[in-house]
C-alpha cells in the first residue's frame, strides 16, 4: 500500500501532508509533518499541482485559501473538527454587529467561511502577539474560549470570546493532571493552549503541538506528561529517541483526526476524490485574514 501511494504521489505531482495528530503509518508516509498552517504555508511553497492533506477538513480549506492553484485533496471528507463547527459565519455577524469596532481574531481551527469574516487569524503558537498587535483595547476571539481566555490572561485587553471549545483538550481536568503527575513525578507537564485554565494553571510548560516537540528537543529534562491530543506521543518520541512521553489522560483522542487510513489516500490519489476548494468569493477576504498573521510573523 505504501509502495502504491508512493507511486501515485510521483504520477499526479502530488505533496502529502499530515497533522501531528494522524496515526504513525500516515505520518512514517508523509512528505511533511507539522501543525496545520505551517503545512499549508509549506505546501504552498511547493511546486506540487496537488496537496494530500490527512487532517481534518478546516485544514484542507486552510491549504486550498494559501494555494488556490493546486487541487487540495481531503481522503475522508467526513474527517471534521466539531470546535470548527461550534461556529458559522451567521452567528459571527450577529456578535460584530453587537461590538461594530471591535477586530475579530480567529483561530485557524475554524471554517474558511468564518475567516473571511474576520480581521485576523491566529495559531495557538502566536495568539497572544497577535491580539498584542492590534490597535484596539478590546477584541473578539473566536472560536475556541480556552485560547481566548489564555490570550487575556497574558494581555492587557479586553477578549470577548465565543462559546467554542474543543471536546478532546476541554476534557482534561484537574484531576487528570495530579493522577498523571502522582503516576510520572518526575515528568515535565507540557500543556496546550487549547486546555481549561484551571488546566493551565498546573502547567510547566504551554506550547503548541510543534512548540512542545521543540522545547522537548531543547530542553534537558528526560521525562514529559503531554497534555495534548495522544497522537504527538508518536512523533514526540521519533524527534526525541532517548526521552520519555505518557498522556496526561488515555481519553484525549480525536477520532476524527484517526479516520484517514493509507487505503483512503490511495483511492483519494486514485480517483482525485475528495477534493476541497474554497469558493474565490470566500477564499480572497480569508486569504487577507491569514496573511495579516503571516505578514506580522515575518516581521517580528
Amino acid at each position: 500500500m505504501k509502495d502504491k501511494i508512493r507511486r501515485l504521489l510521483e504520477k499526479r505531482n502530488a505533496v502529502m501532508l499530515s497533522h501531528n495528530y494522524q496515526p504513525p503509518e500516515i505520518q512514517d508516509l508523509a512528505d511533511l509533518c507539522g501543525d496545520s498552517l505551517e503545512l499549508s504555508i509549506k505546501a504552498s511553497q511547493t511546486e506540487a499541482e496537488v496537496i494530500v492533506f490527512c487532517g481534518v477538513h478546516f485544514m484542507a480549506e486552510t491549504a486550498s485559501i494559501l494555494s488556490p492553484d493546486k487541487t487540495v485533496l481531503l481522503p475522508r471528507k467526513d474527517a471534521g473538527c466539531p470546535m470548527a463547527d461550534m461556529i458559522d459565519p451567521e452567528g459571527l455577524q450577529v456578535m460584530i454587529d453587537r461590538f461594530p469596532s471591535m477586530p475579530v481574531v480567529t483561530y485557524v481551527n475554524s471554517t474558511a467561511a468564518v475567516k473571511a469574516l474576520s480581521t485576523i487569524c491566529c495559531t495557538s503558537a502566536n495568539v497572544v502577539d497577535v491580539v498584542n498587535s492590534l490597535d484596539a483595547g478590546e477584541v473578539i476571539m473566536t472560536p475556541d474560549r480556552n485560547l481566548a481566555l489564555y490570550a487575556a490572561s497574558r494581555t492587557k485587553k479586553k477578549v470577548h470570546t465565543w462559546d467554542g471549545y474543543c471536546p478532546i483538550h476541554n476534557g482534561l481536568n484537574p484531576e487528570d493532571v495530579h493522577n498523571a503527575r502522582k503516576a510520572h513525578p518526575e515528568a515535565v507537564f507540557m500543556a496546550h493552549p487549547e486546555c481549561r485554565p484551571e488546566v493551565l494553571d498546573l502547567a510547566d510548560v504551554i506550547r503548541s503541538t510543534s512548540g512542545m516537540i521543540r522545547y522537548a528537543r531543547e530542553s534537558k529534562n528526560t521525562s514529559y506528561i503531554v497534555g495534548t491530543e495522544n497522537g504527538l506521543i508518536y512523533p514526540l518520541k521519533k524527534a526525541n529517541p532517548g526521552k520519555k512521553f505518557y498522556p496526561a489522560s488515555s481519553k484525549m483522542v480525536c477520532e476524527n483526526m484517526k479516520k484517514i487510513s493509507l487505503e483512503d489516500v490511495a483511492r483519494s490519489l486514485e480517483l482525485m476524490e475528495g477534493e476541497v476548494k474554497v469558493p474565490e468569493n470566500i477564499r480572497r477576504p480569508a486569504f487577507q485574514t491569514v496573511q495579516r498573521m503571516v505578514d506580522l510573523s515575518l516581521a517580528k
